[in-house]
């Protein structure tokens, strides 16, 4: 064990290079491949949803894990590279909450674009009220899902919509989801309340005032993970991200 050279109070998160070395002797040994993910335990559906993102070599986005995670609805701890530090987030789908040893006010300030996944595996934490107590963590460190899930869609890396919502598409607001509780600047609201009332295309949105294409579709995103969002795929407004096309409505 290494002397700790945090200040007093602070998490004692271990070194980015540490934690690289270590990944690097699973390699080593041959127990993971090192372009993997390093999920061997999870289900195969899980993997592969997760392996997608890493084709040519490429490291997943955090948004990428979080909305698998959801539509899986498994617990995973995503360790993440945080300034020179190693960050374990462990998610609990089911019960909407996340635990993370950072105070989650302090972690959402910082610059979420520059968080850079390092390797995803089963949690091995358990969520409050489970049976194995002696998992459980501190009460103080679990804190809801959802307002992680909305600033990473809007400030997080990822500047393109999610595959599940992608292509040739229109997006309504789901009626009755709840958004309160998250930051939402004036101009987002305005655009949620239209969403609200009306089926839109990616285009429309992006013309709304304060809003462009990016903003757009980090807001649909944070819709969809949310679970606030209607994905049309044959409303005469649905339209292609790619070509800004009008699409045509289709009858079975």
């Amino acid at each position: 064990m290494f002397q700790s050279t945090l200040p007093l109070g602070e998490p004692d998160l271990m070194r980015v290079s540490a934690f690289q070395r270590y990944l690097d002797d699973l390699v080593r040994v041959g127990s993971v491949d090192a372009n993997s993910t390093r999920l061997s335990s999870l289900s195969p559906s899980l993997m592969q949803d997760l392996e997608r993102f890493e084709r040519d070599g490429k490291q997943s986005e955090l948004l990428d894990v979080l909305a698998a995670c959801l539509r899986h609805g498994y617990p995973l701890t995503v360790n993440l590279q945080w300034t020179d530090r190693v960050v374990p987030l462990t998610l609990f789908p089911a019960e909407r909450l996340v635990h993370c040893p950072v105070p989650m006010p302090q972690f959402l300030a910082t610059r979420l674009s520059e968080l850079q996944v390092m390797q995803v595996e089963p949690a091995m934490l358990r969520a409050p009220g489970h049976p194995e107590h002696s998992l459980v963590g501190e009460a103080q460190m679990y804190s809801p899902l959802a307002p992680l899930l909305w600033e990473m869609a809007l400030r997080g890396s990822r500047e393109r919509l999610l595959p599940e919502i992608g292509g040739t598409a229109a997006y309504r607001v789901a009626p009755g989801v709840n958004l309160r509780g998250l930051e939402m600047p004036s101009i987002l609201g305005v655009a949620v309340d239209r969403l609200r009332r009306r089926t839109c295309n990616l285009r429309e949105v992006a013309e709304w005032p304060g809003l462009d294409r990016e903003r757009a579709m980090r807001l649909l995103n944070a819709l969809y993970l949310q679970g606030g969002l209607i994905v049309s795929r044959m409303h005469p407004a649905a339209s292609s991200p790619d070509g800004w096309l009008r699409g045509r409505s289709t009858r079975s």
